[in-house]
Formats: C-alpha cells, structure tokens, sequence
C-alpha cells in the first residue's frame, strides 16, 4: 500500500499523507463530491478533479498488484520462479510489462514451437542457440530423426513425426523464434525504439472520396501525433477507406536482438539471423502493433474523454436565467417547428405547431399564431434549438419580434440530446399527455431556465459537446460523464422540495431509489421543514444522510442556514460564529442586516477564530463564504447567454469583422464559436493567443462569451476561420 500511495503521490504532485487520507475515506464509501467539499482538512483541500484521477489510479494499481501476485502464484506453481522474475515482476510499472514477463509461461495454444517441443526438439534447439557445438548440425539434428522409431499408429499423427534432418533443424528454430518472441526485454526495448521512432502510415483502402482524404497518403512519427488524428485515423480505417502501418526502424531492432544473441560467427550465424527475422515479423511484429496502436487509441481516448467531460461540466454549469416566461422553438422542415411555452416556474402553459420554413413557408399564419401567444403568456425570451432549420428559423423569429408588443429578445440553444428525452420513459412520465415531439420545444425552453436541471434529465452521451465521443470506450465515457454530472449537481446544491428524481439521483449519497422515496415522501407529508427530516425518508440512513445532507437546500424552512452548503455537523460552529461577531442564523433573511454582517466577516482573523471553534481553517473559510451569500447559486458568476434580436447572414460577413459569440465546443485543435451565423465558425489553436498553447480549454470553455475576429470566409463550403488574436 505504501508504494502506490508513492507512485499516486508523485504522479498527482501530491503530498503521501493527503494521498493516504484520501484512501482512508474512499475506502470507508465517502462519495468524491463529500471528501472534496466537507473533508477538505483530512485531504489538504484537494480538489474533486485531482480526487477523482487519485481514484482512478487507485483502482490501476490495485489492480496492477492484484495481477503481479496471479503471475507470481501461477509461475511458482509451474517450478520455473526464480529470483530474477521476482525482481522484474516488483519493477513492473504497467499491466502491459506483467503481461510480457507472463508470456512465456502461459497455457498456450497449439504453435509451431509447441508442436516441435512435443517432438522432443527443445534440446537441439538449446543445441544452436548455445553456438558451442563443433560438430555438423546436421549429424547433430539426425539424432532427432525419429520416423524409424515410431509406431505405424504413430506416424499418422503428423504432430508425432520428425521425417527429417531439415524437419528437426525447423522444428528447433521454431522453437528459438518463439523463445526470442516471449523474452520480456527484447519486447520491452523493441516499443521503446518505437515510440521514439516509428511512424503510423496510412494510405487509401479505395478510390473513392471521404472525409478522410487528407490521410490517403500520410505519415507522423508516433511520439508526435496529436489524439484527434489517431481517433480520425481509427475511424477512416473502421469504415474501410483506410489502410494503416507501424514502420518501424527494423534493421536497428534487428541488430539489437543479434547483439544478443549471436555469439560470433559460427555454422548457426545465418540460421540464427534467419530465425530472429522470422519470429520479428511473424510473431513479435504483429503483436506489437496491437499493443501500440492499443495504446495511442487508449491515451487518445482518454483526452476526449476528459474534453468531452470538461465541455459537458461547462454547460451543465451554464449560467441559469431565471423568473422569466420562455418559449421553447424547435425547428424543423416538413414536419412543422414545435412551440412550447413555459412559465418561471418551469410549468406549461401552451403549445403548437408552426410551419413557417419549407416546403410550407406559412410565414404569416406562424407569425400571427406566435404574437398571440407572446402577449396571452407575456413571454420573456424565445429559447431556440441549434439543429435542422435554427437559422430559417431564427431569421423567422429576428423579423417576427420586431412586431412584438414586449420587449422580447431570443437565445440560441443547444438542442443536443432533447430528441432522446422526448421519446424517454422519464419524460413519458412527466408528460403523459403531450405529444413527444412537442416534448423537444419544453426541454429546449427549460435548458435556458435552468440547463443543469434539464440536462441532468439526458444520458450524458447525448449532451454532444466534444469529439469521436461515439468512437470511445463507451464505459470509460460513461462513467466520466457520470463523475461530472455528480460533480456538478453537487457543486450547484439541490432545492429537496422541487427536485425530479433524476436531479436528486446525482446527489451525493442517494441513489434512485433514495431519489425517487423522497419525492414520495414529499407528495404525501409537503415540503420538508428541514435537512433532519430527511432521516424519515425509507432507506436514507445516517450514512446517506451524512454524505447528501449538506448538498440539499431547503427555502423558508426552519433553519436558514439550510439554504447554504453549511454541513448540519458544523451548525454549531456556525452558529457560535456568529454569536461571537453580534447575529445569529436568523439575521441571513434580514437582506438590511446581511450587509453588515457580511463586512464583520470580512474582519474575522480565521487562524485565531478556527482555534476558538476547534474547526479546520479550510471549513471556517467555506462557512463564512456561505453565510456571506445565503443562497447563492455558484452559475450565477457563469457568463449568461448572448440575448439577440437580429440574425446575421454568411453574406453579411466580412473579413476583419469583430463579433461577439458563444463557445459551443472546444476540441483538441480549437474552438468552435457561434457567432450568429448558420454555421459555427472554428478558432484554430494557432489563433487562440499569441503566447504557445498546448490545449484549447485552457483558454476556452463551453458557454463562454469571446470577442472574434472573421479572418477567412469559404461560401462554397460555407465555413468560417475565426481569430481570438484582436
């Protein structure tokens, strides 16, 4: 255990006992989101990120340990254990080299080696790989001649049979090829060169165009190609337009192997030479390239994984508009664009259809339909979703707002996953009597009342703000994306009297049953008073409640510091604080006494105060940010959605334009921005800054507003080049 706490440790550039604390609690079932926001002292503040990579290594490395003793147990079994394996098994960073020093002592299956070991071969072949005997090898190899001794039952089986001199020396060469194959260390430096100097090679499968034909003749060396074009490469060979080739610096491989093992120049040079070449390029070649390609696909995997969960972070975190009636626009062609109007609460008030884009172009009839509602409902904002037909239909609702009676501006919206929800059985559920496709226009008009809310509501997948996400490890995805909705839900704090089921089932602590016993314990007893109540719900124990209670608001209840992240074990602390700066917990909902309790606490010296309280520095920090903000929902430091009233048209672009526009995914060579035209425009990662950067997101997240200047427009494909260097 002391060893991975050190691997772990430097690897996280970590101290071993904020490692070792955090082990302690993971092991004993604390949920990431409660060691990152309530054990803060036991970890040294680290981080629900940095927490959950310390997991994920935990789990590698158990494993890792776990494998080590199987090989160890299973190769003492066979007699063959020899320090030596010992001392290379302990060394062993990865499975990968377990799996090597394993290999030559795995079951195998029937090989050309284990066919001539059955033969009685294995001493000649001792024999030549020794390069001591004098002797002919073929007055040596005749002794191995056996057709004459067998059985005529015998000499049937083929696998029996050693018919000739030139069938012993093959049979023992074979088996040398397969000895030189499974030596642990010639597999070893063989990828190591090969990381350093082969290149991946693709050429074209068919002559046909893709979107792949930048690769139909191309080369990069493998230490240098970026994740995204591994993942594009695997893609362009899965559809068949691609063949693809490690080339790798064999001559060198081959002389280190000869270096090994040739011993001067005897009668057993050639065959020896021979022999190595054939057991390269017949059985260590071919597995190699697995290994490798294995590996550039996992590393690359695991960068869009991590970008697709930092995008999905990003908008599940973007910033809510509330206390404002929305109407939910999803467009469409033929089949009519959905309306749905909803209220601040998130009720619906009505829906329709609309045909105002091809082939019906009701532009009036939609126009009318819509104003009449507008006033009827006094809609604030028009959410419009980003898919099939959101520019016909922007440029429709930009011209139909001019007309409006209120002051009514729209918002682009990303309409990713509502497809999904609308045909769910959750949203079968929540609206039995609404048409599914009308369920689309509601969630789009609620993902800008409260995006986390509603896209907690949709398989993470679904969401779609990154690349190759459908190439993936579909687990790996899976429970990233499920690490970031818990993160964020929990980051955010849950309202316990309003929340879906799906929202309460990412808290910390609840699952969903515990999700779903609450929300029926609400219909029968009301609204919860207070955090302690939840104790009566069935199968939430004192361990849940622990874990969940602090992420869970409760408004106008008994206690106000219940509309903090406050945790019930620190009330008293909190309490006494206060008493000891002249309020107490009734002043947060006192807005005139706020003010001037929030100026005391700016005052507090936490050193001395966290001794008087005998509470850690770090959760006094986090108690006076709360009670400094009852209430206070972290999206609202997020940017808000650009509000337009006007559309933008790609002929009315200019090179040298700056516009404003809203990140909507960031990607490993960039950005791309919507700048209110039909399609996205894409910032390169060379137009990021002018100072070097090596990843997008540590200048860009999803949801931000940046200032971008048009540096190349292609009508014809209708693209766009955008610049962040103004």
């Amino acid at each position: 255990m002391d060893k991975i706490i050190k691997i772990i440790a430097e690897e996280l550039g970590i101290k071993e006992k904020q490692v070792e604390n955090a082990i302690k609690l993971i092991d004993e079932g604390n949920t990431i989101p409660f060691i990152a926001r309530y054990r803060k002292e036991v970890t040294g503040g680290l981080s629900d990120e940095i927490l959950r990579d310390l997991g994920e290594r935990l789990t590698y490395l158990r494993n890792l340990e776990q494998r080590k003793e199987e090989v160890v147990k299973s190769i003492d079994e066979q007699g063959k254990l020899t320090d030596e394996i010992l001392q290379l098994v302990a060394i062993a960073k990865t499975l990968a080299e377990v799996e090597d020093i394993y290999r030559p002592y795995k079951q195998k299956k029937k090989t050309r080696a284990t066919v001539a070991k059955a033969k009685g071969l294995e001493p000649l072949a001792n024999i030549i790989l020794e390069q001591k005997e004098t002797k002919n090898i073929n007055e040596i190899a005749k002794e191995y001649v056996n057709v004459d001794k067998l059985s005529e039952e015998d000499k049937k089986n083929k696998d029996k049979v050693v018919a000739s001199v030139e069938d012993a020396v093959a049979g023992a060469l074979d088996i040398i090829a397969e000895m030189i194959s499974d030596e642990p260390k010639y597999r070893k430096q063989i990828k190591k060169t090969c990381y350093r100097e082969a290149l991946i090679v693709t050429k074209a499968a068919k002559d046909e165009k893709s979107n792949y034909e930048m690769y139909y003749d191309y080369n990069e060396a493998i230490k240098y190609i970026p994740s995204h074009r591994i993942l594009a490469i695997n893609r362009g060979e899965k559809e068949g337009f691609l063949k693809v080739k490690i080339e790798k610096p064999e001559d060198k491989i081959l002389n280190y192997i000869e270096r090994d093992i040739i011993k001067g120049e005897t009668q057993f040079t050639i065959m020896l030479k021979e022999t190595i070449l054939d057991s390269f390029r017949r059985l260590i070649e071919p597995s190699i390239d697995r290994e490798i390609r294995s590996d550039l696909t996992e590393k690359a995997e695991e960068k869009a994984i991590k970008v697709f969960g930092k995008n999905s972070k990003q908008l599940l975190l973007g910033a809510p508009i509330k206390g404002k009636t929305v109407m939910g626009f999803d467009p469409a062609y033929r089949t009519g664009c959905k309306i749905a109007v909803i209220d601040e609460t998130g009720k619906v008030l009505d829906y329709t259809t609309v045909y105002p884009t091809e082939p019906q172009n009701d532009v009036e009839g939609a126009k009318n339909e819509l104003l009449k509602l507008i006033d009827k409902d006094k809609v604030d904002m028009i959410a419009i979703g980003n898919g099939t037909a959101s520019r016909e239909s922007e440029m429709f609702v930009a011209d139909m707002i001019k007309e409006c009676s209120r002051d009514v501006h729209y918002v682009i919206v990303s309409e990713a996953g509502a497809s999904v929800y609308s045909a769910s059985k959750l949203a079968t559920e929540e609206y039995p009597d609404i048409n599914v496709s009308i369920r689309g226009a509601i969630s789009i008009a609620r993902r800008l009342q409260d995006p986390l809310a509603e896209l907690v509501k949709i398989d993470p997948k679904a969401i779609g703000v990154g690349q190759y996400q459908h190439d993936v490890n579909q687990k790996k995805l899976s429970e990233s994306l499920t690490a970031v909705v818990e993160d964020s839900v929990n980051k955010v704090g849950v309202d316990v009297n309003t929340a879906t089921p799906s929202l309460l089932s990412y808290v910390s602590g609840i699952n969903n049953t515990i999700a779903k016993n609450i929300v029926k314990y609400r219909d029968v007893n009301g609204k919860l008073r207070n955090r302690k109540e939840l104790l009566k719900v069935p199968k939430l124990g004192k361990v849940a409640y622990e874990q969940c209670a602090g992420f869970l608001r409760i408004y106008d209840g008994d206690n106000p510091l219940e509309v903090t992240a406050v945790h019930p074990e620190s009330y008293e602390a909190t309490e006494k604080l206060l008493e000891k700066i002249g309020f107490n917990k009734n002043d947060l909902k006192d807005k005139e006494k706020l003010e001037d309790l929030r100026n005391k606490l700016k005052n507090v010296n936490i050193g001395e105060m966290s001794k008087e309280l005998d509470i850690g520095e770090m959760t006094l920090g986090d108690i006076i940010e709360e009670v400094s903000r009852p209430g206070r929902d972290p999206r609202e430091d997020m940017p808000k959605p650009i509000l337009r009233s006007d559309v933008l048209k790609l002929d009315d672009l200019k090179e040298g334009m700056v516009l404003t526009g809203t990140v909507r995914n960031v990607i490993d060579f960039g950005a791309f921005v919507d700048i209110g035209v039909k399609h996205d425009g894409l910032v390169h990662i060379s137009e990021m800054s002018d100072k070097y950067i090596k990843n997008p997101s540590d200048v860009v997240s999803v949801g931000d507003i940046v200032k971008v200047k048009v540096i190349k427009i292609d009508r014809e494909r209708q693209k766009v080049a955008l610049s962040m260097k103004i």
